[in-house]
């Protein structure tokens, strides 16, 4: 029984008409910033500048639009996934997003619901789970829950504190 489908053998080198086939599928099954085209490209075999050329003329085309493609992509992950601002950007950086356009991303991400009342709503979901577990580790657990989902540190300071009734003098870990 084979345990992979690719032949065994070089990969064939992909020519311009054939890389520009292979980017038309990968568009149909989901969005893609620029460069992680262009890095799945020359993964199935196009040579650097084939891959450039034929995100270029997706890009000039409006098949790909880095600008769009951050916008859609914190909207989701805030909405969804209910990820804070600090996630959101390493991500968009991460695909190779612009700085500016990964700013304006993630500031409209949370245009329609602030941060705030997200972070707030992430905390909520995760304390009932939480509060099953010992009471003096539910603060230390609920504050790295929130900081991993990457909301800013006095964001989640200021929602664990309400939260829990701590007072604004003691630590919250």
């Amino acid at each position: 029984m084979p345990t992979s489908r690719r032949p065994i053998g070089p990969r064939p080198v992909l020519d311009e008409p054939h890389a520009r086939v292979v980017a038309f599928e990968l568009l149909a099954l989901k969005a893609w910033s620029s460069r992680d085209l262009t890095r799945r490209l020359r993964r199935r075999g196009a040579p650097p500048e084939v891959a450039a050329a034929v995100v270029g003329d997706l890009t000039s085309r409006g098949y790909l639009d880095d600008e769009s493609f951050a916008r859609f992509w914190a909207e989701a992950r805030a909405r969804g996934r209910r990820l804070g601002s600090i996630r959101l950007r390493q991500e968009l950086r991460a695909k190779g997003i612009p700085a500016a356009l990964v700013a304006a991303a993630v500031t409209a991400a949370f245009d329609e619901v602030p941060e705030t009342e997200r972070v707030l709503d992430a905390a909520r979901r995760r304390l009932t789970a939480l509060q099953r577990g010992p009471a003096a580790r539910v603060a230390p657990r609920l504050t790295g829950y929130l900081l991993r989902r990457g909301y800013p540190p006095a964001a989640v300071a200021r929602t664990v504190r309400h939260l829990l009734n701590i007072a604004a003098d003691d630590p919250v870990d």
